[in-house]
């Protein structure tokens, strides 16, 4: 077995050389289709092996490794301008239009996958260096597949911090925490309908994988557990994620979550469980929010989405979703959206997170909703999650950590009120118009209002800084 880690880096070392190459997004993307492109063909050999009547929707030109040509399984194959002008003018254009009539799942992900995404490399020789490279790693090999899993989180964990692709990207401690609270069974319909690059379908298949006890059970795995993605880049990532969580053909729809009417999901539709990360602080796109009734119309996707996923759930099936403090308050639609929750579903908790879990990318104070559909809210649990002792905030090199959720597992299902969790009944609820951003009644308590006094003299201390810190800076100048 190849060193996993010593490869990936190599294969950075290679790609920051490239001129083709800006940044950390497009470097991901990059790699992103070579990774899927290896993967997929090593899977079609052993499903050639396992079963003559095979057929790879890959044209033999195209496969990674062929007994003619061999583009790119052949350390010793063609390299330079001929490489790159085959990859641009042959490999992608074939692919994007591989015949996807015949129903072939595994055609279509292909297809899909390369529709979107783009080679950015400028040099046949770099591209030569990385194929040869990925050569190395045989992802028919579970150690190889799992090793490189590892390493995969680690990669898109890196989107974070590429500008606006971090809204592709969920940190796996509330993922995983998510997953374990909500507690996914066989047989059971899972759906992200915002999957991003795929961190909570992963959760579910693992979760999933410590129950299942026969083939039957991993068949239903890889069919029930479901995501939608609408941008090409973590549909790629995500479709990846899968298959080295060994999803032969992952269950994804490359498509706008909004972008057909609510009315058309019926209950053939709704599933158990609903995990989510909904994107937040965006405008909907091509007047998606007329897809929803009058009275929900709106241009934030977090709240549309709110309403979908209400829609979406079956009578007794249960979500766990991140949602931004926006979405608890404000009038009008947020308020109706709000009401329609707290009359249709139990939305039993609401864990407040520090507004730093997902720095870079977003800076907004965030939460966690648990809620079952069926049966109205009565009362509110609030557990308001603090940083680490002494850590002011989340950041790059310190991110949120799965340990720290422990404290809450442990309180889950013994819950009593203390100094970071209190209840809230409906009756209060409604008094406020449905405002959910209720904060921490201990901390109101600590605090106290200053009088005009206290602040004009706080006033005054602040202008004497400013005041004499001027002064400093002309002497400076003058000097």
């Amino acid at each position: 077995m190849s060193n996993i880690s010593g490869v990936i880096k190599s294969i950075r070392d290679i790609m920051w050389q490239d001129t083709g190459l800006n940044g950390d997004a497009q470097r991901v993307e990059q790699l992103g289709w070579m990774l899927f492109l290896k993967i997929f063909s090593d899977k079609d050999l052993e499903l050639e092996l396992l079963d003559d009547t095979y057929t790879s929707p890959i044209p033999a030109e195209f496969h990674w490794i062929q007994e003619k040509g061999n583009w790119a399984g052949d350390d010793e194959g063609i390299t330079g301008d001929e490489l790159l002008e085959f990859v641009d003018r042959k490999l992608f254009p074939a692919l994007r239009n591989l015949d996807v009539s015949t129903g072939n799942r595994r055609a279509l992900i292909v297809r899909e996958v390369f529709e979107g995404n783009n080679n950015y490399m400028k040099s046949g020789i770099n591209i030569r260096k990385v194929l040869n490279k990925l050569n190395e790693i045989d992802f028919n090999v579970a150690k190889d597949r799992h090793a490189f899993g590892e390493l995969y989180e680690g990669i898109l964990k890196e989107l974070q911090s590429a500008g606006k692709s971090g809204e592709f990207y969920t940190p796996r401690a509330i993922t995983q925490f998510i997953t374990d609270i909500i507690d996914p069974k066989i047989g059971e319909k899972i759906l992200d309908p915002a999957c991003g690059t795929g961190g909570y379908l992963t959760c579910a298949i693992e979760h999933l994988k410590a129950q299942a006890n026969s083939v039957e059970d991993r068949q239903s795995i890889a069919e029930n557990v479901r995501g939608w993605e609408y941008k090409p880049l973590p549909f790629l990532l995500a479709t990846t994620n899968l298959i080295l969580h060994d999803i032969e053909v992952p269950n994804i729809r490359f498509g706008d979550a909004l972008d057909q009417p609510l009315s058309n999901f019926t209950e053939k539709d709704r599933v158990h469980v609903i995990l989510a990360n909904p994107p937040f602080g965006g405008i909907v796109a091509n007047n998606n929010e007329n897809n929803f009734p009058q009275n929900y119309r709106t241009k934030e996707s977090a709240d549309l989405f709110l309403v979908l996923m209400i829609h979406l759930l079956k009578q007794g099936g249960r979500a766990g979703i991140v949602l931004p403090d926006g979405s608890l308050t404000g009038e009008g639609v947020k308020l109706r959206v709000r009401q329609r929750l707290l009359e249709e579903c139990n939305l039993h908790t609401i864990i407040r997170l520090p507004n730093s879990v997902f720095q870079p990318y977003a800076t907004v104070a965030t939460n966690l909703l648990f809620f079952t559909k069926g049966t109205p809210t009565k009362e509110i649990w609030y557990y308001e999650h603090r940083l680490p002792e002494g850590q002011k905030s989340y950041s790059k090199t310190k991110t949120i950590q799965a340990k720290e959720f422990e404290p809450i597992k442990a309180w889950w299902n013994n819950r009593t009120e203390s100094d970071v969790c209190w209840k809230v009944d409906i009756q209060t609820i409604i008094d406020r118009n449905y405002d959910l951003d209720i904060k921490n009644p201990v901390k109101q308590e600590e605090s106290h209002d200053h009088s005009s006094a206290e602040l004009m003299a706080m006033l005054e201390k602040s202008f004497a800084k400013s005041h004499a810190l001027l002064g400093q800076l002309k002497e400076a100048v003058q000097g």
